[in-house]
């Protein structure tokens, strides 16, 4: 639409696009407005909008995605979490545990990651793991503990929902829904989270392409859900010096086709701490908003992926580290002060 365009001549795009049987997708950009347009099969006729009032072009999108695509918006997505601008200059940091094992253990790291300047607490109650046998969460009572956490320190808390079983009990409890690698094409949870009214957090599966990663968030906006995040977390290769291959040429591939904000989880891609923070490095070098590491004061104890997570000290450090690198890059780590300010 024109920069001038009237909300009753965005109201008269809408209208049109309806009354082909099509829905029509009006995003807010911080000049113009857009209007996707999406059910269709086949190409579009231009000439349908544009002679209607206030319409300035009418783009073909040439991706199989349209709502996460640049085409659509070419301005990047922002939106505030925790005090964070994601996708914008501030750099999100999420940390915790793999597994959410107790309120002390929770609280604990909470305090440390509060301390260093961390922004985010995540925290699996529900946990997908390979083997039947292994800890599978502590489930809803595990929600719980998230949430007293979040009122003892005042991070917001992201977890994981396994399923649409589940969906409604982790949207009610933390403050970003995550979908995980092995469910990157649950295509039914996809759409359940597009309407939970939490942001989202996507993570790339492990054998999936950016495309498919694109095709996922895709099922998400169409619900009306805007509020995406994406997350490389490394995907499967031919090596064994890793648990995973951190696909680090992925993030600026994404910045180029999709104005949605992507993290790394450097903790997945490794498999092993001493490999996390030279990864978390070169992910925030190549563009990436932020990153989700695992940090375990007691790894040795975990219940699940100690081998991954950081100790308090290594923490402590890449916090250090990525301030540093922010300031180069024109970018920065918000202070607790800052997030404090009203």
């Amino acid at each position: 639409m024109r920069m001038d365009a009237s909300p009753d001549e965005i109201d008269g795009v809408v209208s049109r696009v309806e009354s082909h049987g099509l829905k029509a997708n009006p995003i807010a950009g911080a000049q113009r407005t857009a209007v996707g347009i999406t059910g269709n099969i086949g190409v579009v006729e231009p000439g349908l909008f544009e002679s209607l009032p206030g319409v300035l072009e009418v783009i073909q999108v040439s991706h199989p995605y349209k709502l996460v695509s640049r085409e659509f918006r070419a301005e990047n997505t922002t939106f505030e979490i925790g005090g964070v601008e994601i996708g914008g200059r501030d750099l999100l940091v999420v940390a915790g545990p793999c597994s959410v094992e107790s309120f002390e253990q929770t609280l604990r790291i909470a305090e440390l990651i509060k301390s260093s300047g961390g922004h985010l607490l995540r925290g699996g109650a529900f946990k997908p793991r390979t083997s039947p046998y292994s800890f599978q969460g502590l489930g809803v009572e595990g929600l719980k503990i998230l949430a007293r956490v979040r009122e003892a320190t005042g991070l917001p808390v992201v977890t994981e929902a396994l399923d649409i079983d589940v969906l409604d009990d982790v949207a009610e409890y933390a403050d970003i829904v995550q979908i995980g690698a092995r469910n990157m094409q649950n295509y039914t949870l996809l759409r359940r989270a597009g309407q939970c009214g939490r942001p989202v957090l996507l993570k790339r599966g492990m054998n999936a392409t950016v495309t498919e990663l694109m095709l996922a968030a895709e099922y998400i906006l169409d619900q009306g859900n805007e509020h995406v995040i994406l997350c490389e977390r490394g995907i499967r290769t031919f090596t064994d010096h890793t648990r995973n291959t951190l696909d680090v040429a992925a993030i600026p591939a994404v910045k180029r086709i999709s104005h949605l904000p992507i993290i790394a989880d450097p903790s997945h891609a490794a498999g092993q701490r001493d490999k996390v923070i030279p990864l978390a490095r070169a992910s925030v070098a190549v563009g990436a908003d932020g990153l989700m590491v695992e940090v375990h004061d007691k790894p040795d104890e975990a219940l699940s992926d100690g081998n991954q997570a950081l100790l308090p000290d290594q923490f402590i450090e890449l916090m250090e580290e990525i301030r540093l690198l922010a300031s180069v890059l024109n970018r920065q780590v918000p202070s607790q002060a800052s997030r404090q300010q009203p």
